[in-house]
């Protein structure tokens, strides 16, 4: 009985330390999204107009190196349409800006993937949250193919990212951050007294607050907000 009650309280250690992890790699994710937001607002999206998921991670690190960048976005329809006449000085901000959001997602399945394997191996992770871990991990992977899709849309006659498959990028990211916040946080309080009423609430008002997520990045793909503001203004 007492071996059992130490393994118990044994695991439920464990649990507290895997939710913390949990709790930080959706803080990073919360910032990879707000940065998604920057990366929008400043137009840098279509800055970077190859992926490569590892070599990518090396920023351009001599004039050269700019000037090779440089000339590969010279090549696509937003510098030819939008930025035409754009000098290397104004094209390195809005270059580091997606490099950055890049680089954070990188930063984000390393500070996963090794910590998974750490409590992995180490038999740390309770019966039944393997499973969930790995959906975590491939939604991950998912999200990052998901982000060069909706690139690539842009790379094209029109330089402006479809805005389903932005919608479906940024819906993407808070699914994943939502999950692994509320795994993390059932690690921690496993059991909940709340009413079932109180319980129906959240979760309607959860579904309301991600669809207006969703609305708003299908407002943000089309350009309505702006539009909008520009009918008002000239009358």
């Amino acid at each position: 009985m007492l071996e059992n009650t130490t393994s118990l309280e044994q695991q439920a250690r464990y649990n507290r330390q895997i939710a913390y992890w949990l709790m930080a790699c959706a803080a990073v994710i919360f910032g990879m999204i707000l940065l998604g937001g920057v990366t929008r607002l400043t137009n840098s999206g279509l800055s970077m107009v190859d992926w490569k998921p590892l070599m990518g991670i090396i920023p351009p690190l001599s004039e050269a190196d700019w000037q090779a960048m440089f000339l590969k976005y010279q090549q696509f329809p937003e510098y030819q349409k939008v930025n035409i006449g754009m000098s290397l000085e104004e094209f390195k901000p809005i270059f580091m800006y997606e490099y950055l959001h890049r680089v954070l997602g990188r930063f984000i399945g390393l500070i996963f993937i090794l910590p998974f394997l750490f409590f992995f191996f180490t038999k740390r992770i309770k019966a039944g949250l393997t499973p969930k871990l790995i959906i975590m991990l491939i939604g991950g992977g998912f999200q990052g193919l998901l982000g060069w899709y909706m690139v690539k849309s842009g790379l094209v006659d029109n330089p402006q990212v479809s805005q389903y498959r932005l919608t479906a990028h940024l819906g993407a990211a808070v699914l994943i951050y939502a999950f692994i916040l509320w795994t993390a946080l059932s690690l921690i309080s496993p059991k909940s007294d709340q009413p079932i009423e109180l319980k129906s609430l959240a979760y309607t008002l959860s579904g309301l607050i991600f669809l207006m997520i969703l609305s708003g990045g299908l407002v943000a793909g089309t350009h309505a907000g702006t539009r909008l503001f520009h009918l008002a203004t000239n009358g």
